[in-house]
């Protein structure tokens, strides 16, 4: 088998242990993952920046018994940094230039990982899908005319297309765990602080943005998170320390569960029969792993939660674009997207003591959302409500009357000025997605799983959503679920290698 081959087969602690044993070389290793990302780059175009020279160099030296030497790896244009690197933010906004590495990429090189890449995102992170006009559209290896979803739609697109095994990713409203659903991988939002974003920022969006990986296979992203969870000093919190490994966690039978499931838009909003179906293969597989599953509603998530939610996200840009301005020394208006400009003039037209109360009442609501659900381990519910759209599907022309609609839902009717262009983020937004921004505002934990895959070959994930800091029993019953489903090395069927 081709090292190419080997890199597209294995997911990465399976190339770790080839290094290990020296039957493959960390220069070999990089040498075709860079050749594979320029190779399908035409095809996904899923690179923000190639870090091809800095790469080689550390694979010649990289020590081969750490834990994921010589896998390569991506680094999403977004969130955290890389010392001399321009980080983009997908935005045309002049990049700027870190000092330092954020404390997240440093242990992603003390694990041994060679960044090749660092990854597409749309601007500032705000769309779920993963186009911008900074760098265009990130298509999805399983067909290239619909989304890799988005924020990490890079992410998403370079470990489904064989370029690395995993790449690092975050979430604020789903942006992990969408990419996840729409390319066949395994997506963990993890608990908020369970991972640092220090010293670059202490928090992001109010605490509802966290950072962790996409994968192939759920052992990945249980010893990804053994290597990089837990503060440092900077960090403003922490997540409950874990009882055991993560790894360990992913590697043991999780036991007789009790699983919930939600079946509900709580927008009333229409979910397609291909999710549905995704939805009722993963309740069969938690059945055939011996688990016992209701049937729930969450009272508590509804219209007025996602307005608060979306006026939160709006203040957050608007002090964004605030400080974006400072550092380049002007304003950055015409440089961003219409969509990103409007969201920003929102978020100026929002006062300091709506968005307080804001948090407050989010913060109510998921208080009750997790007493309700404490009795059970997981929560299995829907990601996307549509298979993966084509891209450019977000494009608001033509969509006044769905906008309309969605507003007076959220009772943002006094918008409705601002339809042609607000609607650009909200209304397809929170059309094709709407369910895992209650994690993010939550702080739970919740886990994408790849469980399905339509009649035009488009794959399509569900998560579960566990307790608080518990981790461990969704990687748990994540593992036993893949083992069950016979997803394990699975790849998108257009990108197998030459």
């Amino acid at each position: 088998m081709s090292v190419e081959h080997t890199l597209w087969a294995q997911d990465a602690t399976g190339l770790a242990d080839l290094v290990r044993k020296g039957d493959i070389s960390a220069v070999e290793l990089t040498e075709a993952a860079i050749a594979r990302a320029e190779a399908t780059r035409p095809d996904i175009n899923a690179t923000a920046e190639p870090l091809y020279d800095a790469a080689r160099a550390r694979a010649k030296t990289v020590d081969r018994s750490l834990p994921l030497a010589g896998v390569p790896f991506a680094i999403k244009d977004l969130g955290i940094a890389i010392k001399g690197v321009p980080t983009h933010g997908g935005s045309r906004i002049p990049a700027w230039l870190a000092d330092v590495n954020s404390v997240l990429t440093d242990r992603y090189l003390a694990a041994g990982l060679i960044p090749i890449v660092t990854s597409t995102s749309p601007e500032h992170g705000l769309r779920l899908m993963t186009e911008s006009r900074a760098f265009g559209i990130t298509r999805n290896p399983w067909n290239t005319g619909h989304t890799s979803g988005g924020s990490s739609g890079g992410a998403a697109a370079l470990v489904a297309a064989g370029v690395v095994p995993v790449a690092h990713a975050s979430d604020g409203g789903g942006s992990i765990r969408v990419p996840a659903a729409c390319t066949g991988l395994v997506g963990l939002k993890t608990s908020r602080g369970r991972t640092p974003l220090t010293p670059l920022v202490s928090e992001s969006w109010y605490g509802m943005v966290v950072d962790h990986a996409l994968t192939r296979s759920v052992r990945d992203c249980a010893l990804l998170l053994d290597l990089t969870h837990g503060p440092d000093l900077l960090s403003p919190y922490a997540a409950p320390l874990p009882k055991g490994t993560f790894a360990a966690a992913a590697a043991r039978d999780p036991g007789k569960l009790r699983l919930a499931v939600y079946r509900k838009s709580p927008l009333g909003l229409p979910i397609s029969d291909e999710t549905l179906k995704a939805l009722d293969t993963a309740v069969a597989l938690a059945r055939e792993g011996g688990h016992t599953v209701a049937e729930i509603d969450l009272p508590s998530i509804g219209r007025d939660f996602f307005a608060d939610f979306c006026r939160t996200v709006a203040s957050a840009v608007a002090g964004t674009m605030r400080a974006e301005a400072l550092r380049v020394g002007r304003s950055v208006t015409g440089d961003i997207e219409r969509a990103t400009r409007v969201l920003a003039r929102f978020g100026e037209m929002v006062s300091a003591g709506e968005t307080y109360a804001d948090l407050q009442r989010l913060h109510a609501a998921s208080r009750r959302l997790i007493a309700e659900t404490a009795q059970y381990d997981a929560v299995l519910m829907p990601i996307i409500a549509h298979p993966p759209l084509g891209c450019g599907a977000m494009d608001p022309k033509g969509a006044d009357e769905l906008i309309e609609n969605l507003l007076d839902k959220l009772h943002l009717t006094p918008l409705l000025k601002l339809k042609p262009f607000f609607g650009q983020l909200m209304d397809k937004s929170l059309w094709f997605t709407h369910w895992p921004a209650i994690q993010n505002v939550s702080g739970q934990p919740s886990i994408a799983l790849p469980v399905h895959v339509t009649d035009v070959g488009l794959p399509i994930g569900i998560q579960a959503a566990g307790r608080p800091g518990d981790e461990e029993t969704l990687l748990s019953l994540a593992a036993q679920m893949e083992k069950i489903s016979g997803w394990l090395g699975r790849r998108a069927p257009l990108m197998v290698p030459s």
